[in-house]
């Protein structure tokens, strides 16, 4: 929403990403884009993002990375890893190599969540259960995803 914030926080990570020289970013889409573009942006090289195509990450619209293109894979927030897992599964598919992994947050990953190392401008304890040991759950609370809509 606000350019010049996403500039300025794109600049502060890159800022920890440059000493592996990556010469792309690769983001997922769509949280990762803006993210992403600004990390490129900052660092002088490339931004490109991946797509879900039959349920997988994949590098879609034309970009491709040289073989070996060391890559620097960006979101917005780590949370369980999982999408940046499967988006440098793709840059290895592109015949990149992943060298560091980047986000704004980090929503309490342990230090080996990825096999790059990772960098990240925030690290917050998010606290989570399985559903059923969820207090809320034991409490009745209704459950809601990011996005969506009560109805009723």
């Amino acid at each position: 929403m606000w350019p010049d914030r996403a500039e300025r926080a794109g600049r502060e990570l890159a800022s920890k990403l440059a000493e592996f020289s990556p010469e792309a970013v690769v983001s997922p889409a769509l949280g990762g884009i803006v993210v992403g573009h600004e990390v490129a942006r900052a660092l002088g090289v490339r931004a490109l993002f991946a797509e879900r195509k039959d349920g997988a990450f994949a590098l879609r619209r034309g970009f491709a990375l040289e073989p070996g293109e060391r890559v620097a894979v960006v979101e917005d927030v780590f949370t369980t890893g999982g999408s940046t897992r499967e988006v440098c599964a793709a840059v290895h598919e592109a015949a990149g190599r992943v060298v560091v992994v980047g986000s704004l947050v980090d929503r309490g990953l342990p230090p080996d969540a990825f096999p790059v190392p990772a960098r990240t401008l925030l690290s917050v304890q998010v606290p989570s259960w399985p559903a059923e040991e969820c207090p809320l759950c034991a409490e009745g609370e209704p459950l809601e995803s990011p996005g969506s809509r009560r109805r009723g």
